[in-house]
């Protein structure tokens, strides 16, 4: 068994197609002073015909995975453009007489050694970016075949040392069961495109590797658990045979209770939103029964790209969200980059602590015309639907005043100009720092509600940088102090009357719901593939009973403790353990 991370959920068993390392190794090709342009123009005609190729990829994947998912070959597209890449091809040719071919592969190991050696995972996976587009241009300067996949319709898990989005664009979702990668990260453009194609898929397991996968072997890749099982057993076999089957069984008995409102046996109705981040996931959403969006990541709009998008084009991105939603709430927030977010094109300063740095809320407020560019098209969005605007990483309230003062100057601005919007469009604020949820009291007086963001509200409260693989297991959202901080934001909430809703991990943890019926919450906000299993379970719940549950929770002294008292309650649950709910028998 090795334990690598689990980027792409699913579970995949077969045998191994082990994809070769395609390693350039040219010799120095030195050329006559003479032969320099004839070097130049095998170069860009090189890069010509990268270019279609590439978008020529973007099109054949649109319908697949989506038009955000392909933003991913702008990038690549970009590279091919940059001027820093192409001067360092261009300056080795030129003074030092090589071959274009020899040029490509020393500007990329240059670029690639350098990112390889900065702290910074974003970075890192550019590298791989830099190297998949040098050596789609090495291909065409060489001549050189494409590494093809197996041809037969046998279906095969894919290892390889890292995969490059051009590779994974190539592939045959119904012949590519699972895919295994000795490194990598979940955040890798890879990754992203992995889920998007619904490929299980491990990434990491290199240091974990101890003995060489052959073509041929027999694997099992869980990428639930980011384990990949070698040579197993015929029992472990049969034992993820049966997990398989269970996984379809269950996702269609969950279609029965897509149109069942979420309701508990007490009759405390909930809200079940979908975080999104493109079109394709809302169809998902929507397929799912979703009470409609309860955060749009409007930052995947502005990455992958050479550019910041224009007014018009997010307008038509959150018009299209707003009118497919009829009507549903849309809650958008603005612009979250910094931190572990980089854009290419957008220069932020090095930091030594960039997540607590220059990101989010702070950038644009600093830059008024990049943030009143976006205020705008989601104002004339708001024309369309039930649109509502979120700000993140808040920690004051003149934040929350200074923004809301540049959403006051857009509406006077459309205004002028005739452009219809929803002047009352509600306005709230990420709960994810400590000091936000210090002063709840006083910002909820200043806002029409609050959206929890478990993910840094624990990262921040714990002092527990999650990347950091050292102090990862610290990492932990049932934590005493995170309980109390849930409880402090909620109650500010409620006492001035406003909308609470959660949107982190925690939404969609079956282990938390008990604490978010307790505390009342109006709205939990999770990913498309959680809302039905997260409905079924509180199908099943009464609220009182979750509200004494609750009281013993703020009683234990550890995490340990509460995981037991949480770990209990979902085994033999806290109402009707194991008779369905009235709703569920109707169904």
């Amino acid at each position: 068994m090795i334990q690598g991370i689990g980027a792409s959920s699913g579970i995949a068993i077969g045998k191994a197609f082990v994809l070769p390392n395609w390693e350039w190794d040219l010799p120095e090709q030195k050329i006559d002073v003479a032969d320099l342009a004839r070097e130049f123009d095998r170069l860009y005609e090189g890069i010509r015909t990268s270019k279609v190729e590439i978008e020529h990829l973007k099109d054949e994947l649109r319908e697949v995975v989506g038009p955000e998912e392909t933003s991913i070959f702008d990038a690549h597209l970009a590279i091919l453009d940059d001027p820093v890449f192409m001067n360092e091809i261009q300056g080795i040719i030129q003074r030092q007489y090589k071959a274009a071919e020899v040029a490509v592969k020393e500007a990329i190991d240059h670029f690639v050694t350098m990112f390889d050696l900065l702290d910074d995972e974003y970075m890192k996976e550019r590298a791989l970016d830099i190297k998949d587009v040098g050596n789609r241009l090495l291909k065409h300067l060489l001549g050189a075949p494409e590494i093809t996949l197996p041809s037969d319709t046998q279906p095969f898990l894919l290892i390889a040392r890292e995969l490059s989005p051009s590779q994974l664009a190539h592939l045959n979702p119904n012949h590519v069961l699972g895919i295994a990668t000795l490194a990598g990260s979940t955040t890798s453009h890879s990754s992203i495109m992995a889920r998007a194609l619904g490929v299980p898929l491990v990434v990491g397991i290199e240091s974990k590797l101890e003995e060489t996968i052959q073509t041929g072997d027999l694997l099992i890749i869980d990428g639930d658990l980011g384990i990949v099982h070698m040579h197993p057993e015929e029992s472990l076999v049969d034992h993820y045979t049966g997990m398989q089957l269970r996984q379809r069984e269950k996702k269609q008995q969950l279609k029965r209770i897509v149109s069942v409102k979420p309701v508990t046996q007490d009759g405390k109705e909930f809200e079940l939103s979908a975080n999104i981040s493109s079109l394709k996931e809302l169809d998902v959403a929507l397929s799912s029964g979703t009470n409609g969006v309860g955060l749009f990541r409007t930052e995947f709009l502005y990455m992958d790209r050479n550019r910041l998008p224009k007014e018009e084009e997010q307008y038509e991105v959150y018009r299209s969200v707003a009118e497919k939603l009829d009507q549903k709430p849309l809650i958008i927030r603005t612009l979250d980059i910094g931190g572990d977010k980089q854009l290419d094109y957008f220069e932020l300063p090095e930091e030594s602590n960039p997540f607590l740095g220059y990101r989010a809320i702070r950038i644009c407020l600093d830059k008024k015309d990049l943030f009143k560019t976006q205020l705008r098209a989601i104002l004339r969005a708001s024309h369309y639907g039930n649109v509502k605007i979120m700000y993140p990483l808040i920690s004051s309230v003149e934040e929350v005043r200074a923004a809301n003062a540049l959403l006051e100057e857009c509406k006077a601005e459309l205004k002028a100009e005739e452009v219809g919007y929803a002047d009352n469009i509600e306005v709230g604020i990420m709960i994810e720092l400590p000091a936000a949820v210090l002063i709840a009291d006083i910002l909820a007086e200043e806002v029409d509600f609050f959206s929890i963001g478990t993910n840094d509200l624990v990262q921040f409260t714990l002092a527990v940088d999650r990347m950091n693989e050292q102090i990862s297991h610290l990492y932990e959202p049932y934590h005493p102090a995170v309980l109390r901080m849930l409880k402090l934001t909620i109650e500010a909430a409620k006492r001035a009357g406003i909308h609470v809703g959660v949107c982190g991990e925690m939404a969609g943890d079956l282990h938390a719901l008990p604490i978010w019926l307790a505390l009342d919450v109006d709205e939990l906000s999770m990913s498309a593939h959680a809302i039905l299993p997260v409905k079924e379970r509180l199908l099943s719940l009464k609220q009182q009973e979750c509200r004494d549950l609750f009281e013993q929770l703020l009683r234990c002294r550890t995490s340990d403790e509460i995981h037991e008292l949480l770990a209990v309650s979902q085994d033999a649950p806290i109402a009707a353990s194991r008779e369905r709910s009235s709703v569920t028998k109707e169904v």
